[in-house]
């Protein structure tokens, strides 16, 4: 059956989900750049970075059942990665970041040489955050701590990191993080022209994350992913390690949060403890929440949305924002638990159910649409 029903070719929802992919690069590669200032433009492209921790968090809270409240973590660990090695770049024949010098240090300190190289600061954004989350993940699964507990421990873990950064003023910089970074491998961060490129980077970088945790949940990890979500010991009694399914998400998750961190540096210029506690990963729950957290396209549009509404809501009504922001979300729970993809998925079985082209029957949740 399965056979026949690929050669009939790609089913209807494929069919929407590819021509959504289309319009969405139509979009962002063509129409945005087309049409908005430098200034919103370089927002946009900020929060693509946070659409990028977006599909992480929806692959391992929508899909596996994982609620991160910690992730802030990981996009540190990206962030400051690639912050250090872009800091060391510009201190040239110094040898030493601007804030070390007016600390008063003489010496690089060990952990920071490797990040002289471009290879390895690269490759760290994402590699450090996914072996510290394999670790973890490892531990913590397999104690079989999970639902409110785990939550709680990624959240005291996002905030011992910020703990550690800003009392180790010397060497991290402290409560200011790592600042005035001006380059990024060649291109002036001042110069709108170059500005663009780091846009059309991190929107060709989301593209590809899209891709990558579409064809995962696609495939027969992604069904053993939900599986574990909804029926964790059965799945262990027929004989397979939901421990391993479930660091695999957790560890995808954090590698997509450390790619975000590491292009936020040079788009943005800064990176603080401020970006990392505990608000900041609570809030990027929220968007995910916002959008649908069971949809890869809903958390990108939830982040997307929900940030852009914040800057925007946010010059009119400065103290007011954040009231805003704990209403919609407490609105989204109790009105559209499935977010703004549920609400679409919902509208659109209607119609066609009004419209003779769909039989009435069980109302279609965005878990059926969580790879769309």
């Amino acid at each position: 059956m399965a056979t026949a029903m690929k050669a009939l070719g790609p089913t209807r929802e494929q069919l929407l989900a590819r021509v959504g992919f289309a319009v969405s690069a139509l979009l962002l590669l063509v129409v945005a750049p087309a049409f908005l200032s430098d200034f919103r433009l370089g927002l946009l492209a900020k929060f693509l970075c946070f659409a990028i921790i977006a599909v992480g968090i929806a692959i391992a809270w929508g899909n596996g059942g994982m609620l991160v409240l910690g992730q802030g973590l990981f996009f540190g660990l990206g962030g400051y990665c690639m912050a250090m090695y872009l800091k060391l770049a510009e201190a040239g024949s110094v040898g030493l970041p601007d804030f070390m010098v007016w600390s008063g240090r003489e010496t690089l300190p060990a952990f920071w040489k490797p990040f002289e190289h471009a290879w390895f600061a690269v490759g760290a954004a994402v590699i450090v955050p996914v072996i510290f989350a394999a670790l973890l993940g490892t531990l913590i699964f397999r104690s079989r701590v999970r639902g409110p507990y785990f939550a709680i421990l990624t959240q005291a873990l996002a905030a011992a990191f910020v703990i550690l950064l800003v009392g180790q003023q010397a060497i991290t910089g402290g409560t200011n993080g790592l600042t005035n970074i001006t380059t990024f491998f060649g291109l002036d961060l001042a110069d709108p022209g170059d500005q663009r490129v780091l846009y059309f980077l991190a929107a060709i970088s989301l593209g590809v994350v899209y891709l990558i945790a579409r064809q995962l949940l696609n495939s027969r990890y992604g069904k053993l992913l939900i599986a574990v979500r909804d029926a964790e010991d059965r799945v262990r009694f027929l004989g397979y390690s939901a421990t391993r399914v479930k660091v695999i998400a957790f560890a995808t998750a954090a590698g997509m949060a450390g790619l975000a961190g590491a292009l936020f540096v040079p788009i943005v210029g800064i990176i603080s403890p401020a970006m990392l506690g505990i608000v900041p990963s609570i809030e990027m729950v929220v968007w995910v929440a916002v959008g649908g957290r069971a949809s890869l396209a809903g958390a990108i549009a939830g982040a997307i949305a929900v940030n852009w509404a914040k800057s925007s809501l946010s010059e009119e009504f400065p103290s007011g924002w954040l009231y805003f922001q704990g209403a919609l979300f407490i609105a989204v729970v109790a009105f559209a638990p499935m977010g703004i993809a549920g609400a679409v998925a919902w509208a659109r079985d209607r119609i066609l159910e009004r419209t003779g082209r769909k039989q009435p029957g069980p109302t279609t949740t965005a878990t059926a649409e969580g790879t769309s």
